[in-house]
């Protein structure tokens, strides 16, 4: 997993809720051999909806990164007054990768379709490491924005507060991470 990943819709496991081992290993080994690793400050930025996650997984994820040593940004490592924004694509550019969480409501926070964006971007511009995570989500939902994401679209388009072009740019950043390999966590109480 050198530089950026191959895109392929085969996914590395399909796995019960834990997070799996082989996750942690595969994020250690990225980490450490991305061409740029000496210069960054996190191995892993993680993006999540924290609603649906960070009490469940996010926090084994976490914990197991941190056992196995591995720098990770997550947004409660940020300071009261930090600048939101600036403080989280900062992160991604200091980061060796990112494993991008994707479920239920993940499309429902213009916050994290905002950290997607920048984590395609900086794949596409220096090649970061990019791995997506199907929490208890179809693919397809993420691919093809159906569901509970074409919901979601459909309620910004109505707000009028984003500009087409951007809510074009979010599309196609969920398109493009749901075509990285990865895993799928689907079978998750």
């Amino acid at each position: 997993m050198h530089g950026g990943n191959s895109k392929s819709s085969t996914r590395l496991a399909q796995s019960s809720c834990s997070c799996p081992p082989r996750m942690v290993e595969v994020s250690a080994e990225a980490a450490s051999s991305s061409s740029s690793s000496a210069l960054k400050k996190h191995d892993v930025f993680i993006s999540f909806r924290g609603e649906d996650t960070r009490k469940s997984f996010i926090s084994h994820l976490y914990a197991a990164f941190q056992h196995n040593k591995i720098q990770t940004f997550i947004d409660y490592k940020l300071l009261k007054g930090d600048m939101i924004s600036p403080t989280i694509f900062k992160a991604i550019e200091h980061s060796s990768l990112s494993v991008v969480v994707l479920s239920k409501h993940y499309a429902s926070s213009t916050w994290c379709l905002r950290e997607l964006a920048k984590i395609i971007e900086h794949n596409k511009r220096e090649g970061h490491i990019v791995i997506p995570v199907f929490y208890k989500i179809d693919p397809t939902h993420v691919r093809k924005q159906t569901g509970t994401y074409e919901k979601a679209f459909e309620k910004y388009e109505r707000d009028g507060k984003h500009k087409m072009a951007m809510l074009q740019k979010w599309k196609a950043a969920l398109s493009e991470v749901s075509n990285f390999v990865g895993w799928e966590l689907r079978n998750c109480r």
